[in-house]
């Protein structure tokens, strides 16, 4: 069974840093594109990063150029997002998603993830 299971988030002060972490099972991830999303109350969901399996590559949103971090770990299989200089606009329900079709990280920011982990939610005080 396919599944995704997203950790890490909690409180922290605009400024300070979190990581979130995304466990997969039930697929080779190195074989697709998984990416990190968030959504907001009131707003649509967004992609902020995402990476591909087969060779590591990634890709962000504009917004946290230079703030965040994806990575992959094949022995955990699971797929971090390390935060930091956190702003109170990056409060959101942040989920972690796979892509199956071969789409690219930008089509996928564009249509979405196949499959989706529960999220988990990161609030920035100001």
């Amino acid at each position: 069974e396919v599944q995704l299971q997203a950790s890490g988030g909690g409180l922290v002060q605009a400024g300070g840093s979190l990581t979130l972490s995304c466990k997969v099972s039930g697929f080779n991830f190195e074989e697709y594109k998984i990416g990190w999303f968030r959504q907001a109350p009131g707003k649509e969901r967004e992609g902020v990063s995402c990476i591909d399996g087969s060779d590591g590559r990634t890709y962000y949103t504009d917004s946290v150029k230079g703030r965040f971090t994806i990575s992959s770990d094949s022995a955990k299989n699971t797929v971090d997002l390390q935060m930091n200089t956190l702003k109170p606009e990056d409060t959101a329900v942040y989920y972690c998603g796979v892509d199956l079709h071969d789409s690219t990280c930008p089509e996928t920011f564009r249509y979405g993830m196949d499959l989706w982990g529960p999220g988990t939610q990161v609030t920035v005080s100001s």
